[in-house]
């Protein structure tokens, strides 16, 4: 099996992150079987393309050697744009572009993460496409290119062949779903536990900017659900309900959802819950009866009976140990 060969554009004054994190996760995505004579076997090959063959400098002051050059690289399978002051303005954007527009019906996927997409817009390719990008640039993004459907929270969005992601660590969430698109969710979870991130993250952009709510962008059909569910917590989520919003019959609905996610609706309305929960404890000084009210539970009785079963600890225990108001403990435990 050849390696995929995956490409990153790299040019002075890029956001480093948005270029490593991807990258470390491809390179992560080895074949453990094929370690038995003390060489792992990779999956991907990884190319830092500069716009020459100089050092290019990202913003930090971090300094990266491209391996190859746009002028004399070879074929690639995917190529990734990550973000960066320069693409907003100047002319390397325009580089990129021009480049791109040679190039993009040899390329199988292309993919920007956060403020990538400047450089890939221009093109024409996106006219028409839901994209995304970092939640503070979308609105500057919507109007420059209003051809685009710009939605300012997904983290990051498929349409056909070319992906675009939110802001840096968005990149990661990319960077995972394009790894199980080509070797299944087996491979992907094992890159995800060896970097100690998600899979799959819960939330969209809504929970790191503002206001704080919770939200959810996948590539599975029950995705539109899931953010209903997310941003209506207090309200009556069984299956009834759901299995409506879907355009299910109850039976039929419970099965579906179940391939899906593994579990049944209740137990996933109940995660939702108390992840919630969880944050709300330990970021705000309301009462356990009011958090508890406030994402759902019919009475501060059953939300602490759920929350202990769930975690081993009571309400007021968790919120002791891990809150990150005055006189509580910090989120790192001691």
């Amino acid at each position: 099996m050849s390696p995929k060969r995956i490409g990153f554009l790299g040019y002075d004054g890029l956001q480093a992150l948005d270029l490593v994190g991807p990258l470390e996760a491809f390179m992560t995505a080895v074949d453990d079987e094929s370690d038995r004579n003390g060489k792992q076997q990779v999956r991907y090959e990884v190319l830092v393309i500069g716009l020459t063959k100089e050092p290019f400098t990202a913003e930090t002051g971090i300094v990266f050697r491209p391996h190859k050059t746009i002028d004399n690289v070879s074929a690639l399978d995917t190529l990734i744009i990550p973000g960066g002051k320069s693409l907003r303005s100047g002319e390397t954007s325009g580089r990129i572009s021009e480049w791109l527009m040679k190039r993009s019906d040899k390329i199988r996927r292309i993919a920007s993460v956060c403020t990538g997409i400047y450089a890939l817009a221009p093109t024409g390719l996106l006219d028409g496409r839901q994209v995304t990008t970092h939640w503070r640039f979308a609105r500057d993004l919507a109007q420059r290119f209003p051809a685009l459907k710009v939605d300012a929270n997904a983290l990051f969005i498929k349409d056909d062949k070319f992906y675009t992601s939110a802001g840096i660590t968005s990149g990661i969430d990319l960077s995972l779903a394009l790894i199980e698109e080509d070797y299944g969710s087996t491979v992907a979870l094992s890159v995800a536990r060896e970097l100690v991130v998600y899979l799959k993250r819960p939330g969209g952009q809504e929970q790191y900017s503002e206001p704080l709510q919770f939200q959810i962008q996948s590539t599975d059909h029950f995705a539109d659900l899931i953010t209903w569910a997310r941003t209506h917590l207090r309200q009556d989520l069984s299956i009834e309900t759901l299995a409506g919003k879907a355009h299910l019959c109850p039976r039929h609905f419970s099965r579906r959802f179940r391939e899906e996610f593994g579990v049944t609706p209740g137990m996933f309305v109940e995660t939702l819950r108390l992840d919630e929960a969880r944050r709300r404890l330990a970021e705000h000084n309301s009462t356990i009866e009011a958090v508890g009210d406030s994402v759902g539970f019919k009475s501060a009785r059953a939300f602490r009976r759920t929350f202990e079963r769930r975690f081993g600890v009571n309400p007021s225990s968790y919120r002791s140990r891990f809150s990150s108001k005055p006189g509580g403990a910090s989120h790192r435990e001691k």
